[in-house]
């Protein structure tokens, strides 16, 4: 595929992003532009799809950073410095119209990541995300507009990214414990480094969806 890879950088305002999305996501259901992947850091955020139960922000007057509403699936979710955050804008009709299969693909491409960092990620049945054991490693929400595809996932690269998460509860999941890479790893290397390694694996596990191969 020809993914076009975009970094952002760190501190990226949230609002800045979804417009960027915004922009992207426009030319692609038109048919213009390339298959593209946004990689960045927010400044601290949480967000929360739009659902009538929010629940999951229970003390949401207290809290100590802003709160987005969007247009992608989920419960409520933190974004900032130590966090990975991913927006694939991808046409999905090669790719078999399936937004179920592409979740399991951004799964896939996450835990081929963090098997490359000698994190033992995996999945739970019946739960979106990543994992190691019990402790969620990465969140994921997308949405999709004329089979393109927009919003993405968050991946813990820093203990940085765990304390916000404290004031919520992290994707409606009462009792879950949120991890980061380099706390199950301290050798995972900074996030230059895991950010710069990301868009290959994500282009793997599409590729290897699209072709039916191991």
């Amino acid at each position: 595929m020809n993914l076009e890879v975009k970094q952002l950088g760190s501190e990226v305002d949230y609002e800045e992003g979804l417009a960027i999305q915004g922009e992207i996501l426009q030319k692609r259901v038109t048919g213009q532009g390339e298959d593209t992947l946004l990689l960045l850091e927010h400044a601290p955020v949480y967000t929360i799809g739009r659902t009538r139960d929010q629940s999951s922000l229970a003390n949401r007057d207290h809290l100590p950073h802003p709160v987005f509403e969007i247009s992608r699936g989920g419960q409520a979710t933190y974004h900032g410095p130590g966090q990975l955050v991913g927006y694939p804008i991808i046409n999905l009709r090669p790719f078999g119209q399936d937004l179920h299969r592409y979740l399991r693909d951004l799964e896939e491409s996450l835990i081929l990541l963090c098997q490359h960092f000698d994190v033992p990620a995996v999945r739970r049945e019946g739960l979106t995300g990543i994992w190691v054991e019990d402790r969620k490693l990465a969140s994921i929400g997308v949405g999709v507009k004329k089979w393109v595809t927009w919003h993405g996932f968050a991946l813990n690269v820093t203990p940085e990214a765990l304390p916000p998460f404290q004031a919520i509860t992290p994707c409606g999941l009462d009792g879950v414990r949120m991890t980061s890479m380099q706390s199950e790893n301290p050798k995972v290397p900074a996030m230059t480094e895991v950010m710069r390694a990301y868009p290959s694996f994500l282009e793997k596990a599409l590729q290897q969806d699209s072709t039916g191969e191991a």
